[in-house]
């Protein structure tokens, strides 16, 4: 244990409870974390990722390895948030896994945490006040929570650690919002984040308050709000953000207002008036919740159901960037908002991300990614001209860490925490499947039955799931059905749906034994018109692209301050070559193309899925569709806005395949004229 010289009032040492508040409820409830175990595709994916990438950070990564927060020296930023971002992702990946090689990573991590805790309840490295940044501490504590949860027989020191540090949160908070705001003494700015992102720390505290109070519910409960307050104080109050004729409806630079313009923190930001809405239970707040989501969505949402935002928000031109940490960021943030709100466009918003723009920005092996991708793409690799609100020219390579190492540490946490929010409880008695994958789980409900539910599916490859349930009394199983279903064609069990027109759930009562169910989802091919009157191809959940043949060049990783400079070998991974990426165009004028929607064909070609399904080709889905050359302006690497469809060529036939399998595509193309 360690001390500091800080001046800590007995308050922040011991607080007594008064009549306890309460948090406005969920409307669903989750399951621990292990509950919901993965299979298929998408179990697969896991796999991957835990023998690639995201499983060995660990085991030689400078910002995990021998970050501050393992006694080493390394950091990217005075918010020191490189391991805990870490730690927020292997928990949920090694105990949805239930892999004892990430399980040993975690706990080691833990424990040193817990041991070198300061006398005064510090969590972290930081070795003076000035340094004490709270947002870091968010990250932590999700990791810590996730991990009590996991574990029970872990909760009680994790517990006892956290009630610590919240004594001391509150003497810091107390004092002018230290450790939140910052005053020039301080040095954990990186760029502002903190009091941007000041619902995480309640967020993460509301776990404590609900599950281990321990009669210390006053203190958490002033810690939550002033955390808001001092937030709020500091002009991040995201309430005056999300309205009509505030908002910005165009991208950077056209934005006059910068404060709530960071892609990441607005993907983060979507729960903000949620969390406050808890704890105030004012239902302004409520309503803010989908009026900002949809706001976001309206100007400034990908065809690939990311945000554009590079890093700042960037409207809705397609060949703009989208952040991969912005990717994993609204994927938990919408299975939050549906969870509590249970509006199915939430849902349908983390399948969109999860199944198109998130898989794209990685390598079918999982040992690369991009910090940023575009939905027209026809290479990546370094331009000659910059056209990124802050990312520089080699944003779309694919590596080891192509920009800023936040996404190499927060990239991991999509598909283990998609897998943990797809199942969800409600009432004593009800099972909800909110976000479609194939998974099983078993679980005793408050009423007492305990229940096996098993969901066998290639979804979103596939409109059919299968479903067994084993069960010891009656239940309700709730179905979640897309809102691009086709209802005349979707049925379970050859009966019609009547899906909630809220949450989209169909309920059907299962009895006690063994029951098997079929849910075929109707999907057709839609054409949504996007900005410049270009054209999207969806099907199902599912963005297609027009596919580019491509040529892949590689070579060492760099830093990501120094692109030009390859990483020593002490810094890369020996027992797996750890390479940057280029994918250039085989033929340059093949990306610029127009499309005639009317002679659109889907082709399954059939067969079962194979391991890596987002690797490059390897869906065995596709579309055909006649296509001509237009003219399409680029500049220096700089794609131009989508033109008029006016051929210069002749007709050919052009392969779209699904977005996610992509490396480089056109997901954006005008219609033939």
């Amino acid at each position: 244990m360690r001390s500091i010289v800080a001046t800590v009032s007995a308050a922040a040492v011991v607080a007594v409870a008064g009549a306890a508040e309460t948090l406005a409820p969920f409307k669903y409830g989750e399951l621990p974390l292990g509950t919901v175990q993965p299979l298929g595709w998408l179990k697969d994916e896991l796999d991957l990722s835990a023998a690639g990438l995201a499983g060995h950070e660990w085991d030689f990564y400078r910002l995990v390895r021998n970050s501050t927060w393992t006694g080493g020296t390394w950091e990217y930023s005075g918010l020191r948030e490189s391991a805990p971002y870490w730690f927020n992702y292997i928990v949920p990946l090694a105990w949805t896994l239930n892999d004892a090689r990430l399980k040993a990573q975690a706990t080691a991590f833990l424990d040193h945490v817990l041991e070198t805790q300061w006398e005064d309840g510090w969590l972290g490295p930081e070795e003076t006040p000035a340094q004490r940044g709270l947002w870091a501490r968010s990250l932590l504590i999700y990791g810590m929570t996730q991990y009590a949860d996991a574990e029970p027989a872990a909760a009680d020191r994790i517990v006892t650690a956290l009630h610590r540090f919240v004594n001391l949160a509150e003497t810091m908070l107390a004092a002018n919002y230290t450790g939140l705001l910052l005053p020039e003494t301080n040095d954990f700015g990186g760029g502002n984040h903190g009091k941007t992102r000041a619902h995480e720390l309640p967020s993460a505290l509301q776990w404590l308050y609900e599950k281990h109070p321990r009669g210390n519910e006053a203190s958490i409960w002033r810690v939550m709000t002033l955390m808001f307050d001092g937030g709020i104080a500091a002009g991040r109050d995201w309430r005056t953000f999300f309205v009509d004729g505030v908002f910005p409806t165009a991208g950077w630079p056209d934005i006059a207002d910068t404060r709530f313009v960071h892609g990441v923190d607005v993907s983060e930001g979507l729960r903000w008036t949620t969390a406050k809405y808890r704890l105030d239970k004012d239902p302004k707040n409520a309503e803010l919740a989908a009026t900002g989501f949809d706001l976001v969505f309206k100007y400034h949402g990908a065809a690939s159901g990311a945000i554009t935002a590079d890093e700042s928000l960037a409207g809705l031109s397609p060949a703009r960037g989208s952040e991969l940490c912005m990717a994993v960021e609204t994927m938990f943030s919408a299975a939050y908002l549906y969870r509590f709100h249970g509006l199915n466009r939430f849902a349908d918003r983390v399948e969109q991300v999860a199944f198109n723009a998130f898989p794209a920005q990685m390598t079918g092996d999982h040992w690369g990614h991009q910090y940023v991708t575009q939905v027209n793409q026809p290479w990546a690799m370094k331009t000659e001209k910059e056209q990124y609100a802050n990312v520089g020219v080699y944003g779309t390579k694919y590596g080891l860490e192509p920009n800023y190492p936040c996404c190499t540490v927060n990239h991991p946490q999509g598909f283990p925490k998609f897998t943990a929010s797809s199942w969800m409880t409600t009432g004593t008695s009800g099972l909800v499947h909110a976000l479609l994958s194939p998974s099983t789980l078993t679980t005793t409900l408050a009423s007492g039955a305990t229940v096996t539910v098993r969901a066998v599916t290639n979804y979103p490859f596939s409109g059919t799931l299968h479903y067994t349930a084993t069960a010891s009394a009656a239940f309700t199983l709730y179905l979640r059905i897309p809102t691009w279903a086709d209802l005349p064609t979707s049925h379970l069990n050859s009966a019609p749906l009547s899906p909630n027109a809220t949450t989209g759930l169909h309920a059907v009562r299962v009895p006690a034994g063994t029951t098997t169910l079929t849910l075929v989802l109707g999907q057709r091919i839609r054409v949504e018109r996007r900005k410049n009157d270009a054209v999207a191809v969806h099907r199902g959940p599912l963005l297609y692209a027009v596919t580019l043949p491509y040529n892949a060049s590689s070579f060492t990783s760099t830093w990501y301050n120094d692109a030009e400079t390859p990483l020593p070998a002490e810094q890369l991974y020996a027992p797996h070559p750890l390479r940057d990426q280029y994918f250039t165009p085989r033929e340059s004028g093949s990306w610029k193309v127009a499309i005639n929607t009317t002679s659109l064909e889907f082709v399954d070609e059939g067969g079962a899925l194979v391991k890596g399904v987002f690797g490059e080709g390897k869906p065995p889905l596709k579309m055909t569709v006649q296509a001509c050359r237009v003219e399409w302006s680029q500049d220096g690497g700089i794609v131009g806005e989508t033109p008029a469809g006016e051929c210069v060529g002749g007709v050919e036939e052009r392969v779209l395949r699904p977005f996610g399998s992509t490396k480089v595509r056109m997901g954006e193309v005008p219609e033939m004229v």
